[in-house]
């Protein structure tokens, strides 16, 4: 009975054991059958559409901006030095740092004193040379007179002379006549000489007595000048800076007491490249009178404090060491009357001659091989060659005829390429989609949508 048991526990043991195996082997081939299945219908892959911003190409006249910092300087400013030396007994109550001035009002006046005496010794001096003169004028028409004179007593000398000769020659006269004759002709031609010698002379001393007397008068103007010097005047309008006199103190010659500056003659300097400076250039070679924008910043916020307008107008002769580019200045208008003061640091924006033409596109939109992608027809991608004028901050200036009217992929990525499929969305145009999210030059990738195959 023992064994009985046992061989019928092994029996159902090994049915068990081979109805597992069985069911495993079912599953196994019904396994196989539907890998066998699903490998028969095979999904065909969809087109990956790419949502990209575009913007519309339309060529327009634009002037190109070269965009970088100045430095406003005044176009009048002076040195007001002392012209003599001496004490400063008056300062005007605009002597001052910053203090703003009238044209030709008195600023300062150094000690006349010493400069009135002068003017006094110079005036006598004067006087005296005006009486020598006056007195070599006499003697020289008393000398004249003398020679006139002479010269008439020298002719009658003379015709006596001859009066012997004839009654000599007649046999009336005698030898001794004649010799006598003879002796007061030589003697009243030599007082002639003499006569003339002293006229000579007196034309001599009147012309040094004119000479002392333009001198006197030279030396005069020189003393009324100095007397003048001792006043310190404003030779236009402007404000003061520097100031270093005080009522009171001791100056020497030549000593600096402020500067005068003009604030409304204000002129900005500022540098740009030689390339922008070939740009610059005339037919004629030179500057062209183009316009500039000057904006003075706070730092703090975007907005200018103020913004005032002028022209290109020269160039430094030399490039400065240690710089390269050009130098270059321009009249302002209105700059002081906007609260632009010299030595004010300022952004300066050049408009350059206008190039007919051409289209405005965001800088990414412009790819390293020359080119930018379009939509065709079907909204797919197309590569089409431009020519790069100008870069302008985050924008670009380009030119290609073909381009006019077509949309432009604002912003490309290395999965955007000439064939690709793309959905656009635009803002610029009317018709896009509401909500797209583009802004005014577009929006970067937006992602992927999928789409059926087409």
């Amino acid at each position: 009975m023992r064994f009985l048991g046992r061989s019928l526990t092994g029996l159902f043991l090994l049915a068990v054991t081979i109805g597992l195996l069985a069911w495993a082997g079912g599953v196994i081939v019904s396994a196989i059958e539907a890998r066998k299945s699903r490998e028969a219908h095979v999904i065909a892959p969809r087109e990956r559409v790419f949502s990209v911003a575009v913007v519309k190409a339309e060529p327009r006249d634009i002037a190109p901006m070269i965009e970088t910092f100045g430095e406003l300087r005044s176009l009048r400013q002076l040195d007001l030095r002392a012209t003599s030396s001496g004490r400063i007994i008056y300062l005007a109550g605009e002597f001052e740092e910053g203090g703003k001035v009238r044209a030709g009002q008195r600023l300062a006046q150094i000690d006349p004193a010493e400069a009135r005496s002068a003017l006094e010794n110079a005036r006598a001096g004067l006087e005296e040379a005006e009486a020598e003169r006056k007195s070599a004028e006499a003697a020289l028409a008393l000398a004249k007179r003398d020679l006139g004179l002479a010269e008439a007593q020298a002719e009658l000398r003379a015709r006596a002379l001859a009066r012997q000769r004839d009654l000599l020659a007649r046999g009336v006269g005698t030898d001794a006549a004649v010799e006598a004759a003879e002796l007061a002709d030589q003697a009243a031609r030599q007082v002639v000489l003499s006569r003339r010698q002293a006229v000579q002379q007196a034309e001599s001393r009147l012309a040094r007595a004119r000479i002392a007397l333009k001198r006197a008068e030279n030396a005069l103007a020189d003393a009324r000048r100095r007397l003048v010097d001792t006043t310190i005047s404003a030779p236009f309008a402007g404000r003061l800076e520097g100031v270093s006199a005080i009522e009171g103190g001791i100056v020497q010659k030549n000593e600096r007491l402020a500067r005068l500056i003009d604030p409304a003659a204000i002129e900005v300097a500022f540098s740009v490249s030689t390339a922008q400076y070939a740009r610059l250039l005339g037919p004629s070679g030179a500057l062209a009178p183009l316009p500039v924008e000057v904006w003075l910043e706070s730092g703090a916020s975007e907005d200018p404090l103020a913004i005032a307008r002028g022209t290109l107008g020269r160039e430094s002769t030399t490039t400065g060491e240690g710089r390269t580019g050009r130098q270059l200045f321009a009249r302002l208008e209105g700059a002081a009357e906007a609260g632009m003061r010299p030595g004010d640091f300022v952004r300066v924006r050049l408009f350059e001659p206008v190039l007919k033409d051409v289209v405005k596109l965001p800088a990414q939109a412009f790819g390293p091989d020359g080119s930018v992608l379009v939509l065709d027809g079907g909204n797919r991608l197309e590569a089409l060659p431009v020519k790069l004028l100008r870069r302008q901050g985050d924008d670009v200036i380009i030119r290609a005829p073909a381009l006019a009217g077509r949309l432009v992929v604002a912003h490309r990525t290395p999965l955007l390429g000439a064939g690709i499929r793309v959905n656009p969305l635009r803002s610029d145009v009317e018709g896009g989609p509401a909500g797209s999210g583009a802004g005014e030059r577009g929006t970067a990738l937006a992602g992927e949508s999928p789409g059926k195959g087409g």
